[in-house]
């Protein structure tokens, strides 16, 4: 043994070290990965064969081994971290030679990457990756950055380190839309940099503030590390669960969990909101003490508002219409949501039928594997399970008739709320912009927006007393027809109000753009790689509208308005009509809403080439496809050279000797606290597509 070191562990110090050898060297890190990769390989292979490299494994043949199965140890628990006493073996730290290593892992970099990359079901997934690339330059392409920082700056300027709270909240903004690090650091270096060192900012909160900026993007959806995340996460989470099953005792995860062991990337996305958000929240808490704490190291400067208070009306109304009202609107819907007023409506006949017989958990299992799941769910879903199980097994034949299930179906549905969560929230949106329409425009005529008040609280009467979950979606679109036109008129006249305040008239588009993005893929509506290319072509008709005001195009800009419109219709057509013309019968309204469809979509894709045709002529789209090709292709570079040194480390058998460490802690805290501590190091050295 070398230093006294099992050959594994001193084969994890030398990859370590060859990999942040090639990264510091300065080549590409893409190609530094692949080469620290074969380069790693070869000085194992070479003490290996020389006979100073070997590695201990546990002698299964051992009375002490068996005696550990025989009290009910699963073999995958038994390990040299939890059990360092029992008796072992020396092999070689690569038990077939080198060759043999070589030719049993390294050659199936070819099948991984056909696997992870290239084929598979991840590729779906990395399509994701390019399009949410494009997103995000398209953006940076339209100087969204550089009228954010100023408006912002307008904002917060006034208060002490007011700029560098500006570069926070410009920072998650960026990170929202591109989720590229080094794109969100250098476009805020040199927007935002000159101007603090100019009103005598610290240089060193300057440049602190905007490189912690730029890290957002790693964690604030949609990100493309999320996304190459969840192509990994999905399987190692899948293995990791079925492993955890064996060790309980039982078959496999379904059995021990009680449903499908799957994490999405929407799933990831969900969990990363509230971290990005609130870690951004510290951030800006952090620089506005210091500035408290340190006047002059992040002093407050004087902001030079260009629209008229007149137009804005007195601080008390603003207060009043653009807090206080959108406030009392969010807890009025939040009281209706707790007091089961307004909820999901959705009533599966088959989930019913399911209800009804299945039981909840699987109950043939071992006593092991009983123990464990009662420890796991609680003992009350185990004895619901196995009351359900006795019923089943004492008549398969009780299964619901239809008149049955009718009357099943319909009392689910009269103790369904009577209003729909899904249109109490399209409601409270559009009631916080009438509001802050009526705040921001005070001296404008109020009756538009109070039609649209109206409608909002018809459409709502409209779904509690006449539309019931069984309503076609055709007789549902009739009966919101009227209400939702009273609506639609106040937009009409709230927009360009909100459109003359230049905070909002920068803020509000690329918002809208990023919570279509994260709404369609949060609510299930499309798969990440549909709403990335929706969060592409958005970003592509945003950037060519800028242009198109920049030009002073008002004809252009309303074609492009009228094309988002029409994607805004195509997608509420395709969520509640069944576009199908294959199936057997289709129904009237149906081939209505088919037509409809059909239409916004070829007005949609016409807004879409016209917009890469603007783009195109004021010398933009090339510089954005190139970037994005280049960008993309370091990713992927980056994804294939991971993958080979991955399969270095297993060949000598290091992945399994950190499954066995990290599984040697009894308490999840300690893993977590131990991996978030090897992650902090890693990140000194690595960027965030290396570590993952």
């Amino acid at each position: 043994m070398m230093f006294g070191m099992d050959g594994v562990e001193v084969g994890l110090i030398i990859v370590f070290f060859c990999l942040f050898a090639g990264i510091l060297s300065g080549y590409p890190v893409a190609f530094a990965i692949g080469g620290a990769a074969l380069l790693s390989f070869g000085i194992l292979a070479m003490l290996s064969e020389a006979g100073w490299l070997t590695r201990e494994l546990i002698d299964n043949r051992s009375d002490a081994f068996y005696a550990l199965l025989d009290s009910g140890i699963s073999e995958h628990a038994i390990t040299l971290f939890r059990y360092p006493d029992l008796p072992t073996y020396t092999v070689p730290l690569f038990e077939n030679g080198a060759d043999g290593a070589f030719f049993r892992t390294l050659t199936f970099i070819v099948n991984r990457m056909n696997e992870r990359v290239f084929a598979g079901p991840s590729i779906e997934l990395l399509l994701a990756v390019a399009m949410f690339i494009m997103m995000g330059i398209a953006l940076e392409r339209s100087r969204i950055a550089q009228d954010l920082l100023t408006s912002m700056a307008r904002v917060f300027g006034g208060l002490p380190g007011g700029l560098a709270v500006s570069v926070v909240v410009v920072g998650a903004f960026l990170a929202a839309s591109t989720g590229i690090v080094g794109a969100t650091v250098v476009t805020m270096g040199l927007l935002s940099l000159p101007t603090m060192l100019r009103h005598n900012y610290s240089p060193e909160l300057a440049t602190g503030i905007i490189a912690a900026s730029g890290t957002l993007g790693q964690i604030i959806p949609p990100s493309i590390v999320i996304v190459l995340l969840g192509t990994l996460a999905g399987d190692l989470y899948a293995t990791a669960q079925e492993q955890r099953a064996i060790a309980a005792g039982c078959r496999d995860a379904l059995t021990y969990l009680g449903e499908a062991a799957v994490v999405s990337v929407g799933t990831l996305f969900k969990a990363a909101i509230v971290p990005g958000l609130m870690l951004a929240f510290l951030y800006a808490l952090y620089v506005f003490v210091y500035a408290m704490l340190r006047p002059g190291k992040a002093p407050p400067i004087e902001v030079d508002d260009t629209t008229p208070q007149g137009q804005l009306g007195s601080i008390q109304q603003r207060l009043i219409w653009c807090l206080a009202a959108p406030v009392v609107v969010v807890a009025v819907a939040g009281t209706l949501i707790a007091t089961g007023i307004a909820g999901p409506q959705v009533v599966d006949r088959f989930a019913l039928i399911e209800r009804q017989t299945a039981p909840e958990l699987r109950t043939n299992v071992s006593e092991q594997c009983q123990v464990a799941m009662i420890e796991l769910h609680g003992q009350d879903m185990w004895d619901r399970s196995v009351a359900a199980q006795l019923l089943v097994d004492a008549d398969t034949s009780d299964v619901p008739g239809d008149a049955e299930l009718d009357a099943m179906e319909q009392q689910a549905i009269d103790a369904l709320p009577p209003i729909s969560k899904g249109m109490l929230t399209a409601m409270i949106l559009f009631a916080a912009v009438f509001a802050v329409a009526r705040g921001v425009a005070p001296g404008e005529p109020s009756v538009p927006l109070l039609a649209g008040s109206v409608g909002i609280l018809g459409t709502l009467l409209v779904d509690a007393l006449l539309v019931s979950p069984r309503a076609s979606p055709g007789t549902a679109a009739l009966l919101y027809a009227l209400p939702f036109a009273l609506v639609l008129y106040g937009l009409r006249h709230a927009l360009p109000r909100l459109a003359g305040v230049t905070l909002l008239r920068v803020v509000f588009p690329p918002l809208v753009l990023i919570i279509a993005v994260l709404g369609s893929i949060l609510g299930g509506i499309t798969s990440p790689t549909a709403a990335a290319g929706l969060g592409a072509a958005g970003a592509l008709m945003l950037s060519a509208y800028r242009k198109l005001g920049e030009d002073d195009n008002a004809r252009g800009s309303r074609f492009i308005v009228m094309a988002t419109f029409s994607i805004v219709i195509f997608l509420l057509l395709g969520v509640n009509f069944d576009l199908r013309t294959s199936i057997e019968h289709v129904g009237f309204e149906n081939w209505v809403a088919f037509l409809f469809a059909a239409s916004a979509y070829h007005v949609a894709f016409a807004g879409l080439l016209y917009s890469c045709w603007v783009l195109l002529r004021g010398g933009i789209l090339r510089p954005v496809v190139r970037d994005t090709a280049k960008v993309t292709s370091m990713v992927f570079a980056i994804l294939i050279g991971s993958q080979m040194l991955n399969l270095v480390v297993i060949s000598f058998g290091g992945e399994e000797y950190i499954q066995d460490f990290l599984r040697s802690f009894d308490n999840e805290w300690k893993v977590f606290l131990v991996v978030m501590l090897v992650l902090f190091v890693l990140g000194f050295v690595l960027d965030f597509l290396e570590i993952i």
